[in-house]
């Protein structure tokens, strides 16, 4: 039996378990903040996913061309420019990107995104009243990694750097903005009994049916806001 136990200190002290003196090197951490570590993991993972979640629904409500959220007064109207990133977790294929100036909106787009792909970066044009804005948004965080302003009015240097801060949260307030309705639209009953039949007859190309649940979708928003103010 004792020579049992010297086996196992020896293991434990060859491994870096134990030190010299028997005593464990790390102290054992605690089930709770192990539980919830596995929890914070989770969230984010679920965050990665409803970022994707997010630029796919945007991308179906913006090809309409109309006015998606309320900004300063004004409203926010969103295009899908460029470069396309759509990724999956599942299949053949798990990831595919698409160039071109309407590239988001075409064919094979909608039909990857209908085989279960959805969008995970993308360069986004938001206009606002006269100024317009260019970025490209990451799913996993929302992490915007380019951005174009609007042309600077100010002329002394100072000015400008302030006027660049104020358009840089201008651009920020509207993507929290956008984020909200999706967030407020995703929480409803509207979300599965409407919504999503609406995207997957878009993928699809069934326009008819994709309009008439889209302009449904966007009463619900509607409400939602109502209700929200």
């Amino acid at each position: 039996m004792a020579k049992r136990e010297q086996a196992r200190a020896e293991a434990a002290f060859m491994r870096g378990e134990t030190g010299v003196d028997g005593v464990a090197t790390e102290e054992k951490q605690d089930e709770a903040e192990v539980e919830k570590g596995k929890a914070r993991e989770a969230l984010l993972r679920g965050r990665a996913y409803l970022g994707r979640e997010f630029l796919t629904w945007l991308l179906w409500r913006s090809e309409s061309g109309d006015v998606l959220v309320e900004h300063e007064g004004e409203g926010v109207t969103v295009l899908f420019t460029g470069r396309v990133v759509l990724r999956g977790v599942a299949g053949d294929v798990t990831e595919m990107s698409a160039k071109g100036t309407l590239a988001p909106y075409s064919e094979q787009v909608k039909h990857s995104l209908d085989r279960g792909l959805l969008v995970a970066q993308a360069r986004l044009r938001l206009t606002n009243g006269e100024k317009e804005y260019e970025v490209t948004l990451d799913s996993e965080f929302l992490d915007v990694r380019a951005a174009k302003l609007p042309a600077l009015m100010s002329e002394e240097e100072d000015d400008q750097i302030s006027e660049r801060l104020f358009l840089t949260e201008q651009l920020s307030a509207m993507i929290d903005a956008l984020v909200k309705d999706y967030l407020g639209i995703r929480a409803g009953k509207a979300w599965s009994k409407q919504v999503v039949p609406a995207m997957k007859a878009w993928m699809r190309g069934e326009e008819k049916g994709a309009d008439a649940l889209s302009k449904a979708a966007r009463a619900k928003g509607r409400e939602a806001r109502t209700a929200r103010a």
